[in-house]
């Protein structure tokens, strides 16, 4: 039997370094606490749908601006009235979000991005929206307070 090459034997050793370091580091940021902008983000994106499911028309006059736009996943553009009125009409039936991130942009705007699971009708003809969704949110802060400006839907592809 052929021993080994020192060429080999290095590029194995180099190889096994990697994966120890990379074992020592274990699954990134899943121990780094949320900042407070974060948690309060986090906290007011969930508020939303869950408002739509609840019909709580009130909650969603107070914290979309008044020239809030939503680009939907069927590409139209909606404003905040037109979200209220699906509020009101109950449409959205389920709303899962996950992988959630928060994106500063300065003192008074962040970006909030997600993936999320969505189960309501969309468009003129009937039909449900996609069921895997990628969403991005504009949050900007007025009076002191987190308001949704802008929000998109994008529908994930099967191969995501």
């Amino acid at each position: 039997m052929r021993e080994p090459s020192r060429k080999n034997l290095a590029f194995i050793a180099c190889l096994l370094s990697f994966l120890l370091v990379g074992f020592a580091q274990g699954p990134r940021n899943s121990s780094k606490p949320l900042s407070p902008l974060e948690q309060t983000l986090i906290a007011n994106t969930k508020a939303v749908p869950e408002a739509q499911k609840s019909k709580n028309v009130d909650f969603l006059k107070r914290t979309l601006t008044e020239d809030f736009v939503f680009v939907g996943s069927e590409g139209r553009l909606h404003d905040k009235e037109e979200i209220i009125v699906t509020a009101r009409d109950g449409e959205l039936k389920y709303y899962y979000t996950y992988n959630l991130r928060v994106v500063p942009v300065d003192d008074e705007a962040a970006v909030v991005t997600y993936d999320c699971i969505i189960h309501m009708p969309e468009g003129d003809a009937p039909g449900m929206a996609p069921r895997y969704q990628h969403i991005s949110d504009l949050w900007v802060k007025q009076d002191d307070q987190w308001r949704l400006k802008f929000q998109q839907a994008t529908p994930a592809r099967p191969i995501d």
